[in-house]
């Protein structure tokens, strides 16, 4: 049965999600066995080979604090004191537990040489100690992966101050934790990312245990790259976020073959070609991604060292890229999510938010969306449409995710979500234009959403366009009915928003600007009402747009907005039909 239809069909995910939970069970019981981690301990490596570098840029601020006694995750702070333990005490929260186990925080300490060095071996065989055999937290796939990774790249900094014992010991759990790791049967999500780190593990090992241990995972890694990465370098997710951490992981397993004198294999080369494509695309006027699809922004910088390797650089940025559309003028620039979510077990950050944008001017951001993910732990609500910078009708959904029992068991996947999106591109002297539509309220209310951006290369401004029309003819007292519906604009959490007098003109000003733009609009109702916006993976306080309107069911509705510089001295408030192709 298709994904798509499996996730329409309760009863089908019911089953699913008891099969699944019990092969689960039984996974968990062989996995905590004393026998089969003592298969895993074998063979032991002998030293080790490659020296794996992690690119993804450390934080030296971030060591000091570990050093003087406090670990600081994503804002939340665990103070133990000096050459304290994190690990006998409660963590301040879920997302922080994830982050201290995944072990972000070596390349932190090992930035500071010696003592960084100390610290962190003194960490890792306290880890050990507590957590070295298995526990269904610390050892859950998601963690392990990113404990596998960051200890790889870290090995031989911890062995160097280690004794020859502690050493031998570091290297053998580094084996072992990345042998698990591959015995992972979760299906296709994340397999690439499980096997990259694997593959990093098996490079940095030395002897027989570690040239079997690369072998295995690159072999994985093969069979799971096409299935992640499409030809046009999207992942399957449809996450830029996902596709800049894969090209990280990727980008140092590439380099740490090549010190071990190992040609890379033809897949692995491909895929890296097309994640750098990707984020090419993906990174915005502003040095950070467009946050679409549980996907968050990223800072600037962390972007920037992913890109570092970029050959091609500004020199080739596509326009089209996994189903997102890019338009640029002087001043503006506009992504659009122009295809459906992930379907299936790809789903499980999605985001049921068709045609949703962002738009920057002057390379700041104006409107944007929630912008949640999955590290940050962002509450489910942030995946609805209401979330994101497009329009919904009534108070329906055009997907949700799964909740409850099927939701501990598959994952929490999208479900109902839009499975037809529409994309056309025009292009010509001094004007750039989309017509999108997607099926997401027909099958409920009839209507389908079209959506026109028109972007006026000579004014330097945008004009748009949502429709609702209806897809099938209607007739009596059910095709009289009127619907409301409402098109919003999320704006990042530096801008500033003011109503006009005339009630529906709304002025537009990023921080530290003197002038702004004016979102000017012909909606029945213009508000200004909170909103949340994840950066740098918290929430912080914002502002959104809320146009509203009426839909009559046999006929539709639309509404025409204009967003353009707020130049002193101009006054322009007319709203021109967008779609329309110049004379």
């Amino acid at each position: 049965m298709p994904a798509s239809m499996a996730d329409r069909t309760p009863a089908s995910l019911s089953l699913l999600a008891a099969a699944v939970a019990l092969r689960r069970r039984a996974s968990l019981e062989w996995a905590a066995s004393p026998l089969y981690h003592a298969w895993l301990s074998w063979p032991r490596p002998e030293g080790l080979a490659a020296t794996p570098r992690t690119l993804r840029p450390a934080d030296p601020e971030n060591g000091r604090r570990i050093l003087a006694g406090a670990f600081v995750i994503d804002g939340e702070t665990l103070a133990m004191g000096p050459r304290g333990d994190p690990w006998d005490r409660p963590s301040p929260s879920l997302r922080f537990a994830s982050g201290l186990h995944g072990f972000g925080w070596l390349p932190d300490l090992v930035a500071h040489g010696d003592p960084g060095a100390w610290e962190a071996l003194r960490l890792t065989l306290a880890w050990r100690r507590l957590f070295g055999r298995w526990n269904g937290f610390a050892w859950d796939p998601a963690i392990l992966e990113r404990r596998v990774f960051n200890l790889a790249c870290a090995v031989r900094a911890l062995s160097a101050p280690a004794s020859d014992a502690e050493a031998e010991q570091v290297a053998g759990d580094l084996a072992r934790q990345a042998r698990f790791l591959l015995d992972v049967r979760e299906g296709p999500v994340r397999a690439s990312e499980r096997a990259a780190a694997a593959a990093v593990a098996g490079a940095a090992l030395g002897g027989g245990a570690g040239a079997r241990l690369l072998d295995r995972a690159l072999d994985r890694l093969r069979l799971a790259l096409p299935a992640t990465i499409s030809p046009d370098g999207g992942h399957a997710s449809r996450s830029p976020q996902a596709a800049l951490e894969l090209l990280f992981d990727l980008t140092t397993l590439d380099e740490a073959l090549v010190q071990r004198g190992m040609a890379a294999p033809d897949e692995l080369l491909r895929a890296n070609d097309r994640l750098a494509s990707a984020v090419r695309f993906f990174t915005l006027a502003d040095g950070r991604l467009a946050a679409f699809q549980g996907g968050e922004a990223l800072s600037a910088s962390y972007v920037a060292a992913a890109r570092a390797q970029d050959e091609l650089g500004e020199r080739s940025v596509p326009v089209v890229r996994g189903g997102y559309q890019r338009l640029a003028a002087r001043s503006l620039q506009v992504v659009a999510d122009a295809a459906p979510p992930a379907a299936g077990v790809w789903s499980q950050a999605a985001c049921a938010q068709p045609l949703a944008i962002e738009v920057l001017a002057g390379g700041r951001r104006l409107i944007v969306g929630a912008g949640g993910s999955p590290q940050a732990h962002a509450p489910a609500a942030l995946r609805l449409v209401d979330a994101a910078s497009t329009a919904s009708v009534g108070d329906a959904a055009c997907g949700q995710p799964l909740q409850g029992f099927a939701a501990r068991a598959l994952g929490p996947r999208l479900t109902g979500a839009v499975d037809a999106v529409e994309a056309r591109r025009h292009e010509a002297p001094g004007a750039l234009w989309l017509e999108l539509s997607h099926d997401g309220w027909v099958r409920r209310f009839g209507l389908r959403h079209e959506r026109r951006l028109y972007l006026d290369l000579e004014a330097d401004e945008l004009r748009g366009e949502d429709r609702l029309t209806p897809a099938a003819a209607r007739s009596g007292r059910d095709g009289r009915r009127f619907l409301s519906f409402v098109v919003r604009f999320h704006l990042h959490p530096q801008v500033s928003a003011l109503v006009a007098r005339d009630g529906r003109s709304v002025l537009l000003k990023a921080e530290g600007e003197e002038t702004g733009w004016w979102l000017r609009n012909d909606a029945l109702d213009v508000a200004l009402e909170p909103s949340v916006h994840y950066l740098d993976g918290r929430p912080r306080r914002s502002q959104q747009i809320v146009l509203r309107g009426q839909a009559r069911l046999d006929v539709g509705a639309k509404v025409r907005w204009k967003l353009s510089a707020a130049t002193p001295g101009r006054a322009d408030d007319s709203l021109v039909d967008v779609g329309r192709r110049p004379d």
